[in-house]
């Protein structure tokens, strides 16, 4: 009989007692691989758990992990769960005002930071707030204290506080809130998200049935642990007894697949973009009989789709590309990885055709903090899968369309609320239990859910006429030149966009056209730029509706990113921060009039209307 899973740590069990294994967590250190076996997992979590118990912590406390990925996050995860604390996990790269916040609302006690640099910020933010008890530090460095101090309490007090923890553990009920995760604000204050065990374990138990893999696979983990997505794939992971290597530097994620080799991963679309790229410009450079071959290999992609019977000569063309090309793809991603696992935000159909068609399948999902996280993704186990979609809804939720088009969800994976915020909470849970998700879709042949924007991102035009902003900046992306874009025109005549441009392309670019420049700034001025990105919004207004059309642009001279400022850590745009940044460059696309200091003018609006068709019969000609 299969231990039941009713609460995270409820993992633990399961994951001994029907998939042990040497190497189910993995981190590095000093370039090379170490690794945690599943009992010493479970041993170290107790430890863990009644470590922070003889520090005085009592079931209910708030404890904050600032950290990169590493697997020793887990028994911190895991500790606190079996000790009925609330673990509030924070990113490490946003800003101390954002940091203070966070640690204030949410009454944190303890916090552990991923190394000395963020001990430092976090030691000082500490003395600022007085409840906080202490701060440590998951690396080992002289004169500071580690959490390894925590568990080496916890295994000196074993004993005498074993039955306590157990007690504690057994009054743990599914509906008890296991974890607070602050969304990222991309406008306004942070929310705190509270998610309860029911919450988290009904949603990975939900999606970890859509796939075949299992205890005999590998995956990688270097979305931040953080954020709720990557922390339910790796509780999906455990649930499924796969071991799991911890990346906790993005720049090692290629040497990463090399050594691994794992069947799967998480990611976002700009990785898979940058991948693609990648795939592009690898052709250029290949000699004139090679690039043809590389060419009509990657021209195959455009008729891949997950569920089309294809012919015997399609099959056999693709098996030779196969050998050609795409074995090589998938060697350079390891050689094993059967499925990636894409989220946060849109993927372009393309992206999904060309992995697809070199035996990679990208399955894209949706979901919010809020929803613990998943709503819908493609589910290759049940082919169910189309691309351009997000998948059917997962089983257990319930989706439903507004009449305004805004998407609406109901089930075990709807938060318990927003801390300290039931206002908030009202505005988004209706009385019937409806989760209003704030995004615009619809369900394809009534089986997949397909997002098109973001309700509270659509503005109208002077002219009464509605955009879309999200679907248009994501076909902008499309362009090989085109990193980021905003749109922008609210209560205007016309559609504009700020474009930060895609630098590694366009420098390679420019030295092909042997144009020549000292920085970003004046590379975006050239003629010859500027004509080419001309070139690439006029492809695109093509695929717009008349009102839709990008009229003018811009090009930025910065990349945009979470440390910039421009996007949030889970890499949405900051709407208001941009706009407040590139004020006068959207003053000037719409010719705002400024006094002599720069100040802008405030032009009274005056409603004009007369009779049109009288004013016809007065001309004269």
């Amino acid at each position: 009989m299969q231990p039941e899973v009713k609460r995270t740590f409820d993992i633990l069990e399961r994951y001994l007692s029907l998939f042990p294994r040497e190497d189910a967590l993995a981190g590095k250190q000093g370039g090379k691989w170490y690794t945690y076996s599943t009992e010493t997992y479970l041993e170290k979590s107790q430890q863990f758990a009644i470590g922070v118990l003889a520090l005085g912590l009592e079931p209910g406390s708030m404890v904050a992990t600032i950290t990169a990925n590493r697997p020793e996050w887990n028994f911190v995860d895991m500790g606190l769960a079996m000790a009925g604390m609330v673990h509030v996990p924070i990113y490490p790269t946003i800003g101390d005002e954002e940091y203070q916040y966070i640690l204030q609302h949410s009454e944190a006690k303890l916090i552990i930071a991923g190394d000395k640099k963020l001990y430092d910020k976090m030691s000082k933010l500490a003395s600022e707030i007085g409840h906080i008890c202490k701060v440590y530090c998951f690396e080992e460095i002289e004169g500071i204290p580690c959490y390894d101090e925590i568990l080496e309490l916890g295994e000196e007090k074993f004993r005498e506080f074993e039955e306590r923890l157990n007690t504690i553990k057994d009054g743990i009920d599914e509906n008890d809130v296991v974890t607070l995760i602050y969304t990222s604000g991309t406008t306004g204050t942070p929310k705190g998200v509270m998610l309860t065990h029911k919450n988290l374990v009904s949603n990975f138990v939900a999606h970890s049935r859509m796939h075949d893999l299992g205890a005999r696979h590998k995956v990688i983990s270097f979305l931040p642990l953080c954020h709720v997505y990557e922390r339910s794939m790796n509780y999906h992971f455990q649930y499924k007894g796969m071991g799991i290597y911890y990346v906790g530097n993005l720049g090692q994620i290629m040497s990463a697949l090399k050594e691994v080799k794992p069947d799967m991963f998480n990611t976002v679309p700009r990785l898979l973009e940058r991948i693609y790229d990648g795939l592009v410009s690898k052709g250029k450079d290949l000699p004139p009989l090679k690039r043809v071959i590389y060419n009509w290999a990657m021209n195959r992609s455009r008729y891949f789709d997950f569920n089309k019977k294809n012919s015997i000569v399609f099959r056999a063309l693709n098996g030779f590309a196969d050998r050609m090309i795409y074995s090589k793809w998938r060697e350079a991603l390891g050689g094993n990885v059967k499925y990636i696992v894409s989220g946060g935000a849109a993927l372009q159909p393309r992206i999904a055709r060309v992995f697809g068609v070199a035996g990679v399948w990208v399955l894209e999902g949706y979901g919010l903090t809020e929803t613990s996280p998943v709503i819908a993704v493609n589910n290759p186990l049940e082919r169910k899968m189309k691309i351009g979609t997000v998948g059917p809804i997962l089983n257990g939720n319930e989706v439903k369309i507004d009449e305004d088009g805004e998407i609406l969800t109901r089930g075990p994976h709807i938060m318990k609320g927003y801390y300290k915020a039931p206002e908030l909470t009202a505005e988004v849970i209706d009385a019937d239990g409806w989760f209003h998700t704030g995004d615009i879709g619809i369900l394809d042949e009534g089986i997949y859910l397909k997002i098109t924007d973001r309700k509270k991102e659509m503005f109208k035009l002077s002219g009464g006429k509605y955009i879309a902003p999200q679907m248009i900046e994501n076909k902008l992306k499309e362009s090989f030149f085109i990193e980021q874009a905003m749109v922008i025109g609210e209560n205007e005549k016309f559609a504009s966009a700020l474009i930060s441009p895609n630098f590694e392309y366009l420098h390679d670019w420019c030295s092909k056209q042997h144009i020549q420049y000292r920085d970003n700034a004046e590379m975006i001025q050239k003629a010859e730029v500027f004509s080419q990105f001309m070139k690439e919004v006029t492809a695109i207004n093509k695929t717009l509706g008349q009102h839709e059309e990008i009229k003018r642009f811009r090009l930025v001279c910065e990349e945009w990113s979470p440390q910039s400022g421009e996007l949030s850590p889970t890499l949405k745009l900051r709407r208001n921060y941009v706009k407040d940044k590139y004020r006068d460059l959207i003053d000037e696309i719409y010719l705002v009039p400024k006094n002599h200091n720069g100040v802008r003018l405030k032009i009274p609006k005056v409603n004009i209307s007369f009779d049109l068709s009288e004013f016809k019969k007065r001309l004269k000609f």
